[in-house]
């Protein structure tokens, strides 16, 4: 499939697990009529995001249940942007799952980098003492293209991508829950740079308020680093088409991948 509309959902999680899966189930419905083949959902997109929230099993997850059951009735893809899994020690995976239009699960990604940090004022994050990190980078073959799989923190770690984009990655999936502060100064300027420098589309869907303040500013971003489609604040619901041959021609007159000086600094 070389053009085809990509979804966007922005979800306000401080009301709970229910509201997040109504609305969830809701901007399915409304992306699937307007045609879209595939919707992304922010980082713990149906968690309360004012702490810790308990793992789900994979196995048996409510929220991934009720999101397969979504994708086989419209016959559309899902991003879930992420979701806590258990892992051995004790902690979770922050982990993201792709629906097929089957609402079969055909990529899984654990989250590489955690926000252990402590902001300019003085808020400090401590996402490894409930998170146990991934070990593993995820681009899934789908018959949208090449989907590499990333969350929220990974945006800041260019490396992270390029392997991707070498292995064929053509869109980056960036779901996350960026604060007001990060958001405000670096969130744009980092998925615009991670579409840029890549020469890939970057969908990009933001969890907006909660207890943390995150900022929103869904988004999705072409290979050329134009901004397609974006939610500044609130919940709701952007669409923006997904051109594989208007990539292929930016590839084709920026070949920064192919231009790689991998004999002087390495292949990556």
């Amino acid at each position: 499939m070389r053009k085809y509309l990509a979804a966007i959902g922005q979800i306000d999680t401080t009301d709970g697990w229910e509201h997040c899966m109504t609305t969830a189930e809701r901007f399915v419905d409304e992306a699937a009529s307007a045609g879209a083949k595939l919707i992304a959902f922010p980082e713990n997109f149906s968690q309360y995001s004012g702490g810790h929230t308990p793992a789900e099993p994979l196995e048996n997850s409510p929220t991934l249940d009720r999101m397969a059951r979504k994708a086989k009735e419209h016959g559309i893809w899902i991003l879930c942007g992420s979701i806590f899994a258990p892992a051995p020690d004790g902690r979770s995976y922050n982990t993201s799952i792709l629906l097929n239009p089957e609402g079969e699960r055909v990529g899984r990604y654990e989250k590489l980098h955690l926000f252990d940090v402590t902001l300019p004022s003085g808020d400090t994050r401590r996402e490894s003492k409930h998170v146990c990190p991934g070990d593993h980078m995820t681009v899934a073959d789908t018959e949208l293209g090449k989907l590499g799989m990333s969350v929220c923190y990974d945006v800041r770690f260019p490396e992270l991508y390029r392997h991707m984009a070498i292995a064929g990655a053509q869109i980056l999936l960036v779901p996350a829950m960026f604060s007001q502060e990060t958001g405000r100064s670096h969130w744009e300027t980092l998925v615009r740079a991670r579409a840029i420098e890549n020469t890939c589309y970057v969908i990009a869907p933001n969890q907006f308020g909660g207890r943390f303040g995150a900022w929103g500013q869904s988004m999705i971003v072409d290979p050329w680093g134009r901004i397609l489609a974006e939610i500044p604040e609130g919940e709701g619901l952007a669409l923006a088409e997904i051109d594989l041959d208007r990539l292929d021609e930016v590839r084709t007159s920026l070949p920064c991948l192919a231009n790689r000086r991998s004999d002087v600094y390495g292949d990556i």
